[in-house]
């Protein structure tokens, strides 16, 4: 594990360095040929071809779920935010700077001491105010004081722009109230979802044991709180279900849903919350439907256990370290963690999370390397240019859609490397008071929240901290974000070849490019309005296209039984396919793309594919594997590789993929969609 970890740092200082350094410094990091398995046929798994070796004899350390590229680069990348945190905790700096707030805020997260002397003491009062609980009137003003606090127990609220009016921000309401990772975690019956299910409500009972409850007592509430969060789950829509758009928007008016579901309180809470709304966007309503029944028919003595239940589940890891411990030991069964991480990066987690644009700022200022930020838009721009080529040749799309899709096209945003107005923190936090600093952060993060209700959308707002290794398509601003997080090897190098950069961030960037075009994307236009902009006939054709890579997707099997769900993941796998063609094309207009030179014995279209292979270089525990099969949106990393390839004809051609290859499809059964 240290052989990689200082090889990763060594990555980034390749990337962070001015374009002094000599090439010859950083061509070992570009592509590792040694690592390359000869005895696997690149048709057969292309994958396991250019990372078989790696992955054969890599390790993941007893405090991660996996290791490699792609969001296990934001391990190294911790490392040098603890670097910073390290520093600047350490000295005096002005009060309300920078330097202050993520410096105190990390010290006294790191003050394990103190806050174990405190135990649950500063929750004490949220548990007074719970059972001081007499009417639903109360209920409902305790649900509005921890929305304040930015955590949504019965109620998950957000605002954000009106689906059929981008222009002006609105309150949506979506399915919450479950502690399980999804909703069919409480009904399926497998050996390894029944694990969980026990975990949690040991969970569960461990934290009513260590608040006081005696083991009787714990085993109890936690049984009744579990029963009513799977009532709740009922009602819940499927990850897939929630992936139409148009079927989970429906603007009601608040006196319309107090008619029908009086129980739930809603313009107390508005009120309460400061939001003077009419209507809101009901995401999933029969949620709320359920949930006014179960507060109609439930004893309110149990909701106010559920409610204990949610807050020491919502405080637990800012609490001392028996209520951390229990945390942790439930989290092993989802994730096959086996170690928790260091004091030292948990508060690193914490304070970019909760301070992440402050901290962004010192990150930029020390590692972030500015040329690389007009690089990575000349080649975005290349393949905006290279995705237009494509739309104008489809043969399955008309020319009134063609021409709704280029507008839609050159309107997406751009947005490079950290933030052009950075986002601030009205807080004073004290270097001694840990938990009081948490507090005050959610409820900052919530007001700032709030605050955006009735106005006009932020579009210079970010949607990730700029040290974040990811990249995004927002289709309500139809915008994409690339953080300076992602901007390194293997992704982009400076000094790499435009091979190695098209076929790494250049795939990225077609990637999200693609978004605006996927199942859901597709159905935004450029103003980020759900809105119709095709022809009949052409969406029909595009579903029929995402169709055969859902059933395409279904096939692949993921640790023996467990399958891929291409319905789920169809949005991710269409900029997948989508992505690699788009950074193709646009890698072929570079000299290097039209050229034949070979680099360490490999062709520039060689590299473009294993540069692809690169990015998804990923190990990660079985049981991460399972949880993610099940929550995520996308396909897990190799068949990011070889789901895309098997479409793909250049590929074919560059490494002579014939029939017998395990990944062969003939030329009839390559998908292609963009």
């Amino acid at each position: 594990m240290k052989k990689i970890f200082y090889a990763s740092l060594a990555l980034l200082a390749a990337c962070t360095t001015g374009p002094d350094m000599k090439e010859e410094q950083v061509r070992e990091h570009f592509i590792k040929v040694d690592e390359i398995n000869p005895a696997i046929r690149p048709g057969d798994n292309f994958f396991m071809h250019v990372n078989g070796t790696w992955y054969d004899t890599v390790k993941i350390a007893d405090d991660q779920v996996g290791v490699g590229s792609y969001s296990f680069l934001n391990i190294p990348q911790k490392q040098l935010l603890e670097n910073i945190l390290t520093e600047v905790s350490k000295e005096e700096h002005p009060k309300g700077s920078i330097e202050q707030k993520v410096g105190d805020f990390y010290a006294s997260g790191m003050d394990t001491a103190a806050i174990n002397t405190r135990g649950y003491e500063p929750i004490i009062p949220i548990l007074e105010q719970i059972e001081a609980i007499s009417s639903l009137s109360d209920l409902h003003q305790f649900v509005s004081s921890e929305l304040k606090s930015n955590n949504q127990t019965l109620i998950g609220l957000r605002i954000s722009p009106d689906d059929e009016n981008s222009s002006i921000n609105i309150v949506h309401l979506s399915q919450t109230g479950i502690g399980l990772p999804d909703r069919d975690y409480y009904f399926n019956t497998d050996s390894s979802t029944i694990g969980i299910q026990k975990a949690y409500q040991h969970y569960l009972a461990t934290l009513f044991q260590l608040t006081g409850s005696t083991e009787t007592e714990a085993t109890n509430s936690a049984e009744k709180t579990y029963e009513l969060e799977k009532s709740l789950a009922e009602s819940h829509k499927t990850r897939i279900q929630r992936r139409v758009v148009k079927e989970n928007y429906h603007k009601l008016s608040v006196d319309a849903i107090e008619k029908e579901n009086p129980k739930i309180g809603l313009p107390a809470i508005l009120t309460e919350l400061g939001l003077p709304a009419d209507s809101v966007d009901v995401r999933q309503p029969a949620y709320y439907e359920r949930l006014n029944s179960l507060l109609a028919s439930v004893p309110l003595e149990d909701w106010k256990t559920y409610l204990k239940a949610s807050t020491l589940v919502n405080y637990a890891d800012i609490l001392s370290t028996p209520f951390e411990n229990a945390a942790f030991e439930y989290s092993k069964v989802v994730s096959g963690q086996s170690t928790q991480l260091t004091r030292a990066q948990q508060m690193v987690q914490k304070v970019d999370r909760q301070l992440g644009f402050d901290l962004g700022q010192l990150y930029v200022k020390r590692y972030f390397n500015e040329d690389a930020k007009q690089r990575v838009l000349t080649l975005v721009n290349n393949l905006q240019k290279a995705f237009e080529n494509r739309i104008n040749k489809l043969d399955w799309m008309s020319d009134s859609t063609k021409t709704q899709a280029k507008e839609k096209l050159y309107s997406i945003t751009k947005k490079i490397g950290y933030p052009d107005e950075w986002r601030e923190y009205n807080v004073s936090i004290d270097k001694t008071k840990y938990f009081e600093n948490v507090i005050a952060l959610r409820k900052d993060e919530s007001q700032y929240q709030l605050a955006k209700f009735g106005k006009a959308p932020n579009r210079a707002e970010w949607g990730t901290t700029p040290s974040t290794v990811t990249a995004y398509y927002n289709p309500s601003l139809n915008e994409i974000v690339f953080p300076a997080g992602i901007l390194q090897y293997p992704y982009f190098d400076f000094y790499a070849d435009d091979a190695v950069n098209y076929g790494g961030i250049g795939m990225v960037i077609g990637h999200e490019l693609t978004h605006a075009f996927d199942d859901q994307g597709s159905q935004f236009d450029k103003d980020g309005n759900v809105k119709n902009w095709w022809t009949t006939e052409d969406y029909e054709k595009f579903k029929a296209k995402t169709q055969q890579l859902i059933d395409r997707y279904d096939s692949f099997t993921v640790l023996d039984s467990v399958h891929i769900k291409g319905a789920m993941t169809i949005g991710e796998n269409t900029a997948d396919n989508g992505g690699i063609y788009i950074a193709y094309d646009a890698f072929k207009l570079t000299e290097q793309g039209q050229d034949t030179t070979r680099i360490d014995g490999y062709t520039p279209d060689q590299r473009f594919c294993l540069s692809i292979a690169n990015i998804w270089r990923v190990k990660v525990r079985d049981e991460y594997m399972r949880t993610y099969v099940n929550t995520n949106s996308h396909s897990p990393a190799m068949w990011r590789v070889n789901g895309p390839l098997m479409n793909f004809e250049p590929f074919y051609q560059a490494f002579d993929i014939q029939p017998g290859d395990k990944n062969f499809k003939p030329m009839e059964e390559r998908i292609k969609i963009w």
